[in-house]
C-alpha cells in the first residue's frame, strides 16, 4: 500500500489532484467489484438452476461426499472450502496478553 506523501509539504493543486486521482482509482476498484458481484451471482444462479434440473430428474443434488465433508468441518476434522486464509497459525488464541482464553 502507498503511503501518504507529507501533506504538508503540498501546494493546494498538489492536495487536489492527488485527491482526484485517488478518488478516481476508488471508483475504477468500485466498478471491478460490481463486474465481480455480478459474475458471481450469474455463476451462482447456473448452479442453482443445475441443482433443481438435477432435483426435478430425480437425481440426488447431495452426495455421500458432501455428507462427509460436512461431518468434518463440523467436527473440526477438515476446513472448509476457502478456509485456509483462516487456518489456526498454532498460536494459542487469547487475549492481548497472551493469556490464553
Amino acid at each position: 500500500m502507498d503511503t501518504v506523501p507529507d501533506l504538508g509539504a503540498l501546494s493546494d493543486q498538489e492536495l487536489k489532484e492527488l485527491i482526484d486521482q485517488l478518488t478516481e482509482e476508488e471508483q475504477e476498484v468500485s466498478y471491478q467489484r460490481r463486474i465481480l458481484h455480478g459474475k458471481i451471482d450469474i455463476l451462482r444462479a447456473e448452479l442453482v438452476n443445475r441443482l433443481r434440473k438435477k432435483h426435478a430428474d430425480g437425481e440426488s443434488t447431495i452426495s455421500g461426499a458432501d455428507v462427509q465433508q460436512l461431518t468434518d468441518i463440523l467436527s473440526g476434522k477438515a476446513m472448509p472450502e476457502g478456509g485456509a486464509a483462516e487456518a489456526d497459525t498454532g498460536e494459542d488464541e487469547g487475549d492481548p496478553d497472551g493469556n490464553s482464553k
